[in-house]
Parts: C-alpha cells; sequence; structure tokens
C-alpha cells in the first residue's frame, strides 16, 4: 500500500525541492479501516517531525 521514492518524478522533485514523497495506492480490497490507519499514521508523523518543518 505504501511506496517511498521519487515515484518517476525526479526532475519535479528537485525543482520542487523535495528529496522524498510517500505515496498511497488503494484498490477494491482496502478497507475504511486501512484508510483510518494510514491517517492516523500521517498524523502521528506529522506530529513528530512537524518541528522540523519550515
Amino acid at each position: 500500500m505504501y511506496v517511498l521514492g521519487n515515484h518517476c518524478a525526479q526532475p519535479l522533485m528537485r525543482f520542487l525541492g523535495i528529496d522524498s514523497t510517500c505515496r498511497a495506492s488503494f484498490y477494491l480490497y482496502n478497507t475504511k479501516e486501512d484508510v483510518d490507519r494510514l491517517i492516523f499514521a500521517l498524523n502521528k508523523t506529522y506530529n513528530m517531525f512537524k518541528k522540523y518543518i519550515k
């Protein structure tokens, strides 16, 4: 469900000054609980790193 990296967009990411990204891909087999877990994890990660974000 999660992929880290450049996602074939290195020129755009260089232009935007972004080192890496996180992408979530969903399909028919994903449940609402999967989405809820993703949102929880993203919020937790943001709260851990927000002091380092410009």
